[in-house]
C-alpha cells in the first residue's frame, strides 16, 4: 500500500442512494464524485476500485436515520470509518446551498482536515440494548397520553375527579363506576381506558425485562454504582452505560456536560459576556433522562431505605461522593429556587452538575 497517498471519502448517507466525494491528501480538488444505490454489493465495488489504487482509504458519514451498519461494513471491509457528529461540521454562514453532493464534499474536506467530532460506535449488543430502552421510554410517552386523552376526554363533559389525585386506586374505581349519557361516550371512555390499561402493562414486563438486563455481567457493577445517586434508577442507569460505554474518553467533567448539551450557549464579543440557555447538542435521550433525575434533588432528607439498600456494599468512599452530591445538588435547587430562578432551570442546572458527579464516579475520580 502506497502509505503516502491518502484518499478522504466524505459520505451523505440516504435510504436508498449514498453521495460519494473523494480527495487525496494534499489536492484541493475532487478526484471522483459518483451517487451509488445504498445497498451491500455497490459500497463493496465502490471501495474495491479506490483500494486496488493502492492508497490508504478513510471515509466518513454523519449518524442519522440509517445507524452504524454501514461503518460496520467498511471496517470488515479494512476501510476505515468514522461517523460525524451532526451540527458539529464547519460551515461557512454565506453557505446558503445544501444538496447531496456538496454534503458529500463538506464531510471529506472536513475529515482531511481533522475537524470530524467521532461519535461513538455501540457494540451490535449495545444498540440492541439502547433501541430497547428506548422502546420503554416510548411506551412510558405512550401510557401517559393515553391518561391525558382519558382526562381530557372526560373534562369536555364536565367531569372531574375531585377528591384527590389522579390515577390512584380511588380515582380508578371511580372512573370505572362512570355511566355517561350517550352510548358511543360510554364506549369511548370504555376503550381509552383498556388502551390505559394495556399499556400499563406493557411498561411492567419491559421495566421487569430491563432490570434482567442491569443483572448482565457487563452492566452490574456499573449500575450498581451510578443507582448509588439519588434519582437514578435502573432504567437510568443502564442507559447511561449502553449510551455512553467508555466514560473515559471524555477528559474532563465538562467535557462530558457539553457532550449533553447541559452547557449554557454562549455569545461573547469584546469585553461582554452573554450567556443563553444550555446548548441541547449531543445525545438528548440522556439529557432528558439526567434532567428527570435531577428534580429529586427540589427536596432533602435522610436517605431512604430504599437508598440505603441500593448503596449496601459499595466502596466507602463512593457513598461518601454521592451523599455529597446529594447535599451540594440540594442546595443549588433551593438556592436558585429562592433566587427567583424558574424551576426547570433550577432543575437543568441540577443536572448539570449530577452529570459531572456521574462522570467521576464512572472514571474513579471521586476526590
Amino acid at each position: 500500500m502506497n502509505s503516502a497517498r491518502i484518499l478522504y471519502v466524505g459520505m451523505d448517507v440516504d435510504a436508498g442512494k449514498i453521495a460519494m466525494a473523494t480527495i487525496d491528501r494534499f489536492g484541493t480538488d475532487e478526484l471522483s464524485e459518483q451517487v451509488i444505490r445504498n445497498d451491500v454489493a455497490s459500497v463493496k465495488r465502490y471501495f474495491e476500485k479506490l483500494k486496488e489504487t493502492g492508497a490508504e482509504v478513510r471515509a466518513c458519514y454523519e449518524a442519522g436515520f440509517c445507524g452504524f451498519e454501514l461503518v460496520r461494513r467498511l471496517l470488515e471491509m479494512g476501510v476505515r470509518c468514522t461517523v460525524a457528529a451532526p451540527g458539529m461540521l464547519p460551515k461557512k454562514p454565506s453557505d446558503r446551498i445544501k444538496t447531496d453532493r456538496r454534503d458529500a464534499r463538506t464531510l471529506a474536506r472536513a475529515l482531511r482536515n481533522g475537524d470530524i467530532h467521532e461519535v461513538n460506535v455501540p457494540t451490535k449488543e449495545d444498540e440492541a440494548i439502547r433501541d430497547y430502552l428506548r422502546l420503554h421510554e416510548d411506551m412510558k410517552i405512550d401510557l401517559k397520553r393515553a391518561k391525558q386523552r382519558i382526562l381530557h376526554f372526560l373534562h369536555r363533559r364536565g367531569l372531574r375527579y375531585t377528591n384527590g389525585n389522579n390515577w390512584t386506586a380511588k380515582h380508578r374505581q371511580w372512573l370505572k363506576a362512570l355511566e355517561l349519557e350517550h352510548s358511543l361516550e360510554q364506549e369511548t371512555l370504555n376503550e381509552y381506558y383498556a388502551c390505559v390499561v394495556e399499556l400499563e402493562e406493557k411498561c411492567e414486563r419491559l421495566a421487569a425485562r430491563v432490570e434482567e438486563i442491569a443483572g448482565e455481567d457487563r452492566y452490574v457493577e456499573p449500575v450498581r454504582l451510578l443507582k448509588a445517586f439519588k434519582g437514578i434508577g435502573t432504567l437510568t442507569a443502564v442507559s447511561l452505560v449502553a449510551e455512553i460505554g467508555d466514560f473515559h474518553r471524555f477528559a474532563t467533567a465538562e467535557q462530558f456536560m457539553a457532550f449533553l448539551g447541559l452547557v449554557p450557549a454562549e455569545h461573547s464579543s469584546g469585553n461582554k459576556r452573554r450567556l443563553g440557555g444550555i446548548t441541547k447538542a449531543g445525545n438528548s435521550h440522556l439529557r432528558r433522562l439526567l434532567i428527570e433525575a435531577s428534580w429529586h434533588y427540589r427536596r432533602y432528607h435522610v436517605e431512604s431505605t430504599r437508598l440505603t439498600k441500593r448503596r449496601e456494599g459499595l466502596p466507602v468512599a463512593l457513598v461518601s461522593y454521592a451523599q455529597r452530591a446529594g447535599r451540594r445538588l440540594n442546595k443549588k435547587f433551593v438556592r436558585m429556587l429562592f433566587s427567583h430562578k424558574p424551576s426547570q432551570v433550577a432543575a437543568t442546572a441540577v443536572a448539570r452538575e449530577l452529570s459531572g458527579f456521574v462522570w467521576g464516579a464512572m472514571t474513579g475520580k471521586i476526590a
